[in-house]
Parts: structure tokens; sequence; C-alpha cells
């Protein structure tokens, strides 16, 4: 199995719903659930591939408090090497509602004070030679956004393909964040997009066309995936092959994170040699029993190898 990394945005997720309607300013409701729990793209992809018995390492950092304790001891030998910034850590906290969706308030914390030394200090690039490393959180972590040339030339030096997620920007798909993303994606073997950053990227209606035309900026070997939600999910490849497939149908319980677990499956079939339409299986697979179920369950240590067999 080749190797794998996660590199990005680590922090923590306060869960509270469902609510609705919105709450009137200056009352208080009740509602029925409530966790406490890791959270960021690459946080969320890190524990989908702990729970799913896979081997791997996470560059990541924390703030300076409790909660930035909480990360590292979740994390353990992992986050042996992860900085511990002044600021507090970042919070998101997710307010869900009855039909699936979430809303956040994120604080900025210490996320945008990731940088290209806390990669280099914890990803070992030999023991990554050829191996996957699943890049995300962009518009969060500023200081190793303005490195990401240097991280790329540090990949390609050890055979290491980049899987970018960049998540949405703040300011949302401006033209200067659409021409960097396709920079960066040229650099990139792999983008894992969902279907709205798809089509915004792209300027185009049809997710298909969409992702034909961001992969037309890549590496002649680039794959480019959309992440469909309840429609499944689309992959296209090397000489514009196109797959697609359909998800299965569950009961939606909390959809947050669910991107993220994908990503994670998706890659740990890949870095399995399975077929891009055996890691779309595995993805949305293992992301549809994720977000159907609570506590979140993943499939166990097995969960990959049933997914592709």
């Amino acid at each position: 199995m080749r190797p794998l990394a996660v590199i990005g945005n680590v922090n923590v997720d306060l869960i509270l719903g469902p609510a609705a309607p919105w709450p009137k300013a200056g009352t208080e409701i009740i509602v029925d659930h409530d966790e406490l729990r890791v959270g960021g793209s690459a946080g969320n992809s890190a524990l989908a591939w702990a729970a799913m018995g896979v081997e791997f390492s996470i560059a990541a950092n924390v703030g300076s408090d409790q909660y930035g304790s909480w990360l590292r001891e979740t994390f353990g030998h992992r986050a042996a090497k992860w900085s511990v910034r002044s600021e507090r850590t970042t919070l998101s906290v997710g307010i869900t509602h009855p039909d699936g969706e979430r809303t956040f308030f994120t604080t900025r914390g210490h996320l945008p004070r990731f940088g290209i030394s806390d990669v280099m200090q914890t990803i070992d690039g030999g023991a990554m030679a050829g191996g996957l490393a699943l890049v995300c959180g962009s518009f969060l972590t500023d200081d190793l956004v303005r490195d990401y040339y240097t991280l790329f030339d540090w990949a390609a030096s050890h055979d290491i393909t980049i899987a970018l997620d960049t998540g949405w920007p703040l300011e949302g798909w401006t033209e200067e964040n659409c021409t960097a993303t396709l920079g960066w994606l040229s650099r990139c073997g792999i983008a894992l997009l969902n279907e709205v950053e798809t089509t915004t990227l792209a300027g185009l209606n049809d997710p298909i066309e969409a992702a034909r035309k961001i992969r037309s900026s890549m590496p002649i070997d680039g794959i480019v995936i959309v992440k469909r939600g309840a429609d499944g999910a689309i992959a296209v490849g090397p000489g514009g092959l196109l797959t697609t497939i359909a998800a299965p149908r569950v009961e939606v319980v909390d959809t947050i994170g669910a991107g993220d677990v994908f990503n994670a499956a998706f890659l740990a079939a890949l870095a399995n040699y399975k077929s891009i339409e055996a890691c779309l299986v595995t993805g949305t697979q293992v992301a549809s029993r994720a977000i159907s179920t609570r506590p979140r369950h993943y499939g166990g240590p097995l969960a990959s190898e049933e997914a592709v067999a």
C-alpha cells in the first residue's frame, strides 16, 4: 500500500442541534444533541483513516489552550511534532438543522499560522516516497498557502502525489481565488471538489464539463473528483475518462465532514491500487455510513476492504 498523509486544518468542532427555525435574537432554545469532537478537513479525514485501520501521518498545529492539548492527546504519537501556537485553538460551533444542513460559527484561532515548517518537521519525505498527500483547508491556513509551491516542489522531489481539497473561500470564488486555485491544481495529481465548487470554479453549469475544464489545467495524469452528495460522485481521469457512481440511500443524521470522509476513503482505496470506480464506491459508501450514524461509524478496519473487494 502506498503511504498516506494529510496536511492541513485540525480544529475543534462543537456540534449542537437540530435547530429550526433560526431562533430570534435574545432568546434561548433547547436542542436534543451536542457533541464536542475533532474537526477541520484534515482532522475529519484523519479520524476516518484511523477508524478504517489505515496507517497515515498528519501535519497540523494547535493553539496554546486546553483545546490544543486535547487535540494533541487525541492524535497521540502522530501529534508529537505538532507546533503549539500562542493563539487560541480554532473553534467551530456547528448548528445542525432538521434537513441535514448546518450553519457554522468559526474563530480564526491558530489555523492561519500553520506553515511549511510544520509540514517539514512532521512528515518524513523519504518515508512518504511514492505516496499520496491530502492537502486541505487552503483558505484557512494562510502561512502554508504562501509557500504552496515550495510544498509542491518538496512533494515532487519525493514522488508524492498531492490531492488538493481547498474548501470554500471565506470571501467566495473571486477571480483571484479561482486563478490561485487553478495555479495550485497545475501542480496537483488529484482535485477533490464538491459539485458547487467545481461548477463555480470552472464557470460552467454542467459538473462533468466543469470537471473536464479543470482537469485541462492539471498534469496529464491528473484526476478531478466531483463529490455530489446524495447523487454520488464523478471522476474525470487521464484521457478524459469519465466514471460516475450512485450513492447509497441512507437516512441522514449529520452531514458535517462528509466530503472529508469521502476524501479519506477514496484515497485509502487508491493507495491500495484499486480502480477509480472502486475508489469512488469506497468513498461514497464510507461517507454515507458516517453521515447516517450517531455516534459516527465508518465501518471499522475492514470498511475499505469490503467496499473495494
